[in-house]
């Protein structure tokens, strides 16, 4: 198998394999792609840097010419050889090294379905210009600004009427994408099952779970909820070594940051109107956790709830009591 090693960028991409034989700049075209896939010897394996936009037309040629394709981290790239030189040539060789070194490691790239495609593209995770996250950063600023003049002694009418528009008019496309998630969704019975299994459970609306089909690819691969909040950056792990490092669990804080956000706005809507919910955060705050941790540890139960209501199909029920794996053979932990 020769392994390739592609640093795409806006106009162009270099190549070269693992050992090295020499970069090979190619433009990044339709013209380009072809005359690279049509060099690629047989049972060839390619890892791309994720570089965005740039990366996404070279997958869909490779997948389509019938070539195993990686999605490689730029970051986890850069963090595996030493701080060097820069050159596209040299990262396209370190990228094909990499590629090499955890091929056995590393999921292919298959393209997402096309309604899950368009999902994440409205919600825009990460956020791109035009997506739900995108327009409601831009109405949140123009509504704090707007909220500062407000305050101001000497008023100026014409910047008040600018800002009132633009906040109108961001108001109105945020409503516009919504109601096309809701078109879209609605349009694919499985999808429209799914978000109504979850919206059914208290704190998850809309947009959280549009969210989960596309971090679960349309609900055809639901994970684990502890891998799932892993992914999310809210599951609490431990740091512990020898005798003399340990240090509370806690959650690295990575992941989809407008995830966190809307389970986080989730646990503090449970906080307040899921009577189990409100029990357990007044409980721990009471022993003496922080309310922050709390709330952390309510989002991490949501996830699991999502999870159980996907992987079972069935509705969300308050009193609904899990059982232990324990319980139901028979062991029981000790301590």
């Amino acid at each position: 198998m020769t392994i390739y090693g592609v640093d795409p960028s806006a106009d162009s991409f270099t190549a070269d394999t693992f050992p090295p034989t020499g970069a090979t700049d190619y433009p990044n075209t339709p013209d380009g792609l072809a005359a690279f896939c049509a060099a690629l010897p047989d049972e060839s394996l390619v890892g791309v840097e994720n570089t965005g936009v740039y990366s996404e037309l070279l997958c869909y040629a490779l997948h389509h010419a019938g070539v195993a394709v990686m999605l490689l981290d730029p970051g986890a790239v850069h963090r595996a050889f030493p701080p060097g030189p820069k050159t596209d040539a040299l990262d396209s060789a370190r990228i094909a090294e990499y590629a090499h070194r955890y091929a056995d490691r590393l999921a292919r790239w298959q393209p997402r379905a096309e309604v899950v495609e368009q999902v994440r593209v409205l919600l825009a995770t990460p956020p791109t210009t035009g997506g739900w996250e995108h327009l409601v950063g831009q109405r949140t600023a123009a509504l704090n600004a707007r909220s500062a003049l407000r305050r101001k002694v000497v008023q100026t009418p014409g910047a008040n009427a600018a800002l009132d528009a633009v906040a109108a008019a961001l108001r109105e496309q945020v409503g516009a994408i919504e109601a096309e998630l809701r078109r879209l969704i609605g349009a694919h019975p499985s999808l429209a099952q799914g978000v109504s299994l979850l919206v059914g459970i208290p704190g998850v609306g809309l947009l959280l779970a549009s969210q989960m089909v596309v971090l679960t690819e349309g609900f055809t691969d639901v994970p684990p909820a502890r891998r799932l909040a892993s992914r999310l950056g809210i599951a609490p792990h431990p740091h512990r070594s020898g005798t003399s490092v340990r240090r509370p669990d806690r959650s690295r804080g990575y992941g989809h940051p407008a995830v966190r956000k809307l389970l986080h706005l989730a646990a503090r809507s449970r906080r307040t109107h899921d009577a189990a919910s409100r029990g357990y955060f007044e409980a721990k705050v009471g022993a003496g956790k922080a309310a922050r941790l709390v709330l952390n540890n309510l989002s991490n139960r949501l996830v699991a709830v999502m999870c159980a209501v996907l992987r079972d199909g069935v509705p969300y029920r308050s009193d609904h009591v899990s059982v232990a794996p324990m319980v139901l053979t028979g062991h029981r932990q000790s301590g």
